[in-house]
């Protein structure tokens, strides 16, 4: 925690919350309100996640249309808590990140669906004839609270970030003036998804292999990729 919580790992985390920018949580505080309100409150606040006693907020239920209809539900945080998770995504993900699955795009450092849908291009020109598009549907809102925090706690020692990455976890949501509790799934989406590589649609590569027909003697390569294209509240 007394790394998360650093200057230099707090100034980068500030940085990047202010260029993702994004929508106020429940407070109704914005990025740009942020520098004024550290300064009067960071001290308290950095206090008590070195106790381990901070509690982050409800985030805000809002729900986004899906390109193929329907809508999908995001969790908007408050910026304060998407500082403090920006900050502890900056410290884990380098211990989690060594270990995934080189074939594994998403939510990740330096990759993104484009990287995976060229890795796709090269096994078809290489003469395999079948890319599987695997799509682990509503992933996040069915994301087991008690086996996610048993894969964390094999790699990380401190009880404080356990603890906090629970709360984030549980946080609940706030609609209508209502809050929710949450006892599965990742209601901000934010935490938990660096360490879950899931995948998505990969709809740029079926042309490609378009009218082909697989056969038993056809070489099957299956890739794990996702392209982020939800990042507006991040």
């Amino acid at each position: 925690m007394e790394r998360a919580v650093s200057r230099p790992n707090m100034l980068a985390a500030y940085k990047r919350v202010r260029e993702n920018k994004g929508s106020p949580g429940i407070d109704g505080m914005t990025v740009e309100a942020l520098p004024a309100w550290l300064q009067e409150h960071w001290a308290g606040v950095r206090e008590q996640l070195l106790a381990g006693t901070y509690r982050p907020q409800p985030v805000k239920r809002q729900l986004i249309p899906k390109a193929g209809g329907g809508e999908r539900e995001l969790g908007i945080p408050t910026v304060v808590d998407r500082l403090i998770q920006q900050a502890l995504l900056q410290v884990l993900q380098p211990i989690f990140d060594p270990t995934f699955s080189d074939h594994s795009y998403g939510f990740r450092p330096g990759r993104r669906a484009h990287d995976a849908a060229r890795r796709a291009r090269g096994y078809v020109q290489a003469g395999r004839r079948w890319v599987v598009d695997v799509d682990l549907e509503k992933f996040f809102d069915r994301v087991n609270h008690d086996l996610l925090m048993g894969r964390l706690a094999k790699r990380i020692e401190d009880k404080r970030v356990l603890r906090l990455v629970r709360r984030y976890l549980e946080a609940g949501v706030m609609s209508q003036g209502v809050v929710m509790e949450r006892h599965e799934g990742d209601s901000a989406r934010r935490t938990s998804h660096r360490f879950w590589p899931t995948c998505s649609s990969t709809k740029s590569i079926r042309s490609w292999t378009s009218g082909v027909m697989p056969s038993c003697a056809t070489p099957m390569t299956a890739m794990s990729m996702c392209g982020r294209s939800e990042r507006a509240n991040e």
